[in-house]
């Protein structure tokens, strides 16, 4: 997968800003796809709770994750930003998590300098590693990959427990230790985007969390008005698994409503897809013409 790296290392270097969706199984995968999107951030909260069932407090290892990821390279030509969490321990660790990722056809990973376990970068009770260990583990990654195209991006959770200069000065180091590009989680004003997006190196990512109501976070901000900002790519990671589970929510309260107490069946098309549009996402089309080429006797 060197060339799709390349390829996206082309993308975040130019003027346009990238647009990345967050998917995290073979579904959400192949809707960005077939939506005309040529890159996805596979997200490592939308993993942790729709395969495992628990929140993004560092219960998902690196097997889960690597599974997760080789599933949605193998169903779709998308190019794939992993995320690697802390890199599931030290800097020897990080060594091997980059391996693994690097393996499975990922276009890069990014690390991150939280302590473990970690969390959502909006949820309370953040803490990260020293600067210098942070460091070391960007240099591990950087020293790990076997292909100078496959990306490793440097995330700082800084901002919050230590303040914002204090995450422009991660990042600037992570930078200096060879990070490919950029990303400083729940900042939480334009003004911080705008500065850090002026102060690093890198290109550099924002994420807009969709769908958090809850607590302070970043503020969503359109495409456009971030590329003015400097900002190289922006990606949505709650965006399709948030409303996968709202769409699983209201289904199963009309079904329990309906079907279970009222006895009825209605037949709520509103509420799913089709079977054939089901059958259409996820290749049929091909795994017919595979049939038909070397099963038809």
């Amino acid at each position: 997968m060197s060339e799709q790296g390349k390829a996206l290392r082309e993308l975040l270097e130019s003027p346009e800003i990238v647009i990345m969706p967050g998917i995290f199984d073979g579904y959400s995968a192949r809707v960005v796809e077939r939506a005309g999107f040529k890159t996805a951030g596979a997200s490592g909260a939308g993993i942790s709770e729709s395969h495992l069932g628990w929140a993004d407090r560092g219960i998902m290892g690196l097997h889960d994750n690597l599974a997760a990821c080789r599933d949605m390279v193998a169903c779709t030509s998308l190019m794939i930003m992993a995320d690697g969490d802390t890199g599931y321990g030290n800097a020897v660790n990080v060594h091997f998590t980059v391996r693994a990722f690097e393996q499975i056809g990922v276009c890069g990973v990014m690390i991150e300098d939280q302590t473990w376990p970690k969390r959502c970068g909006h949820m309370k009770g953040k803490d990260v590693i020293s600067q210098a260990e942070a460091t070391d583990k960007i240099r591990a990654a950087v020293d790990a990959r076997r292909s100078e195209d496959f990306l490793i991006k440097a995330r700082t959770d800084a901002a919050g427990p230590l303040g914002l200069e204090a995450a422009i000065d991660r990042l600037c180091a992570y930078a200096e230790a060879g990070a490919d590009c950029l990303f400083a989680d729940a900042l939480l004003t334009r003004e911080a985007i705008a500065k850090v997006a002026r102060a690093v190196p890198r290109p550099l990512f924002v994420n807009m969390g969709l769908g958090i109501r809850s607590r302070p976070t970043t503020p969503l901000i359109a495409p456009a008005e971030l590329q003015a900002m400097g900002v190289a790519a922006v990606s949505y990671p709650r965006l399709l698994s948030a409303a996968a589970l709202r769409g699983m929510l209201d289904a199963m309260a009309v079904f329990k409503h309906d079907v279970v107490e009222r006895n009825e069946t209605p037949d709520r098309g509103d509420l799913l897809a089709a079977f054939d549009e089901i059958n259409d996402i996820t290749g049929m089309a091909f795994l017919d013409a595979l049939e038909a080429r070397y099963a038809n006797h």
